[in-house]
């Protein structure tokens, strides 16, 4: 197996036409609130950002829209679905995880982060080529801005992955390996985290930084995120 790693949509538009698998890291916050959402039974539809179609494929698959933090039922804050009803379906906007998941073609593709690497490496692990995709953040003119947290994350599902590395994917494994003892650290003191912090929101951070709890590999089937295996 080999494995790659490149940044971001543009990342995921130029490397994913040669590859088996691919993994779409957003740890703060899609892959986090993915993963605990499928976990519980919530089928996640991934949609690119808010726009005037949102509301209208929304209605047209009979899901519910997740809006703003801290404002609706559903958002990006992994802890609205710690307690999430089973058999709900949940249409996720995101400029990043959300957007390289639903820009992704006929590829096999899967949502990873900290809390379930274990779980998606062994899930992915099955093709022959996979590429692993920090998603990052973005800047406000759009361009792509480097995310710790992805880089941390991408680097412990690639550990976990083994196979031949690339130059990139070696280099995120030992980020991972020598910032494994600090993680929880490092989330916190990350620009996203300290963001979410200074919105009322650190427990997501909290739950982001949970370490190979989750034994759900989140798995994009006919546009939604479902439990692979399920």
């Amino acid at each position: 197996m080999r494995v790659d790693c490149e940044w971001g949509v543009h990342g995921a538009g130029t490397a994913a036409r040669d590859v088996d698998a691919v993994v779409v890291v957003d740890v703060l916050s899609f892959s986090t609130a993915v993963d605990i959402a499928v976990s519980r039974g919530v089928t996640v539809y991934p949609y690119p950002r808010r726009d005037k179609n949102l509301a209208e494929f929304a209605r047209s698959i009979g899901a519910e829209v997740a809006g703003s933090r801290g404002e609706c039922r559903y958002s990006l804050s992994p802890a609205c679905y710690v307690d999430a009803e089973a058999g709900a379906s949940v249409v996720l906007p995101s400029i990043n995880g959300g957007a390289i998941s639903a820009a992704l073609g006929s590829v096999t593709v899967f949502t990873g982060c900290l809390r379930n690497a274990s779980a998606v490496a062994r899930a992915a692990g099955r093709a022959d080529r996979v590429l692993v995709i920090p998603a990052g953040e973005q800047w406000p003119d759009g361009s792509l801005r480097p995310a710790i947290e992805d880089w941390l994350g991408a680097g412990c599902i690639i550990d976990r992955l083994g196979g031949f590395l690339s130059a990139e994917a070696r280099v995120a494994q030992r980020g991972f390996r020598a910032a494994q003892g600090g993680l929880v650290g490092l989330l916190r003191d990350s620009v996203s985290g300290r963001e979410l912090a200074d919105m009322g929101f650190s427990s997501d951070v909290a739950l982001a930084a949970e370490f190979d709890v989750s034994d759900c590999a989140p798995l994009l089937r006919e546009g939604a995120y479902v439990r692979a295996g399920g």
